[in-house]
């Protein structure tokens, strides 16, 4: 059997046709990066490696991450489906390859939506601690987290969009309003200890680097809404680019903002356990800690809501296509949504969680680990995807001579990210991921086997 994509941008597969606005689809890709997270959790942990070149990493991975996006706005630019990045690898690479990226990418949007289930169970704790003096059950948190997600996702597409726009623009403006307040408290005068990379080790960038990447991934996840964005071979390119050239703005000005912040009063970024609140007090308005709290709760809460969003449209092309239960390509009757692809990849999400939970393990944990999986994922998913886009330019007639250069510069990029989370060997349960990928995509690939064995089986041919 021949799994053939279909890349006519007028195929809408059930789903409502054209109703997410340019805004709503770069909302897609900005939900899933859930980009208030990354100054409250992520940046401290890339201070604790690359300490005062903590800015530097965030300015290489920009350039990382906005090559792929190029590649990928390349595709974008001729084709729009829900399938996303499936899609493209679909038009040209081998049909192992092509499941390959499928499979990386289901797990990828899967384990970013435990990651950050992970994330809003710690956050919903702290202020729950601080409001009432108790916490709550962790995996009633999640399961609620996830049910709220699933039952909008299952509703309306249109909702979702919306609903993710306003909150992480009302989470990111309390984080820019503090980091302009630190940043007048400073003055015209740079940070010279940061500026002179002081302290830096080489080892500490790239290992600081790797887990920065970490912050971008899904910018591409607008690519998902082929068959319900307005205009989508334009909304959806412009999506993927402004949405890593954003985030990377963002990421680079806060991880500078931030280190300074803990300059001026003698702290390390990297050791403190609180970073938005110590950071809120010397800005001068220490009730930005508790927003930033809250905005980081909401913005997880909508990461889970984009996870399950991107997940649930790239699994009911996999179903179109023979990859997964023909029964996951079915969309609502009323609400044209992939409702049953929402209701598996929302209990796919939770379940780690609920028992990672369960075992005790704090929801910091849970995002450090389901992030790091989902981050293999990605990366290969991005890779291949790179990798392809030469053929895919010739096949379109649009080859130019030295297309290929930007396609395996940012491929080789991937690549060495991936060797930066292999080497040296993470400790701890960091260690295991790689094997649980393997193991997941070596089942997906066998999965995809038999069904093309039994596609291609003289019984089926004859009927």
């Amino acid at each position: 059997m021949e799994f053939v994509v279909g890349t006519d941008a007028s195929s809408n597969y059930g789903l409502r046709r054209e109703i997410l606005s340019p805004m709503e689809t770069l909302a897609q890709s900005v939900s899933t990066m859930a980009p208030t997270t990354t100054p409250a959790a992520t940046i401290p942990l890339v201070c604790a490696l690359a300490g005062n070149g903590t800015w530097l990493a965030y300015v290489l991975a920009t350039i990382a991450i906005l090559l792929v996006a190029l590649c990928i706005s390349r595709f974008a630019k001729h084709s729009a489906s829900p399938g996303s990045l499936y899609n493209y690898a679909s038009m040209v690479l081998p049909q192992w390859l092509q499941a390959t990226v499928a499979w990386s990418l289901l797990l990828a949007y899967v384990a970013t939506g435990s990651s950050v289930i992970g994330g809003f169970y710690h956050y919903a704790n702290l202020l729950l601690r601080d409001a009432t003096g108790h916490v709550f059950s962790a995996v009633l948190l999640a399961a609620f987290v996830t049910g709220i997600s699933i039952w909008i996702a299952y509703r309306d597409v249109k909702i979702s969009a919306r609903l993710m726009l306003w909150i992480e623009a009302a989470s990111v403006t309390v984080i820019v309003a503090l980091v302009v307040l630190l940043l007048l408290r400073q003055g015209r005068h740079w940070d010279l200890e940061q500026i002179h990379l002081h302290g830096m080790s080489g080892s500490g960038l790239r290992l600081g680097l790797v887990l920065a990447l970490f912050s971008f991934v899904g910018f591409e996840s607008a690519t998902t809404l082929g068959a319900e964005a307005r205009n989508p071979l334009k909304s959806i390119p412009r999506a993927v680019v402004m949405s890593s050239l954003l985030g990377g703005a963002f990421f680079t000005v806060c991880a500078y903002a931030q280190v300074l912040g803990f300059h001026m009063v003698g702290q390390n970024l990297g050791d403190s356990q609180a970073p938005m609140h110590v950071l809120a007090r010397i800005g001068g308005v220490p009730i930005f800690g508790l927003l930033i709290d809250i905005g980081a709760l909401i913005s997880l809460f909508a990461g889970t809501l984009a996870c399950i969003t991107a997940a649930a449209r790239l699994l009911l092309l996999m179903a179109h296509n023979g990859l997964a239960h023909a029964r996951l390509r079915t969309t609502h009757a009323q609400n044209r949504t992939p409702s049953a692809a929402v209701i598996i990849t929302g209990i796919a999400a939770l379940l780690p969680v609920a028992v990672l939970a369960a075992r005790g393990d704090s929801g910091l944990d849970v995002y450090g680990w389901m992030g790091s999986l989902a981050t293999y994922g990605f990366i290969v998913a991005y890779a291949l995807v790179c990798v392809a886009l030469p053929r895919y330019l010739r096949n379109h007639g649009v080859y130019r001579a030295g297309a290929q250069i930007l396609p395996w510069l940012a491929a080789l990029v991937m690549v060495l990210a991936l060797v930066g989370n292999l080497y040296p060997v993470p400790e701890g349960p960091y260690g295991k991921l790689p094997y649980i990928y393997l193991a997941y995509l070596i089942t997906g690939l066998a999965w995809f086997a038999v069904r093309r064995r039994m596609m291609n089986s003289p019984a089926v041919a004859e009927g």
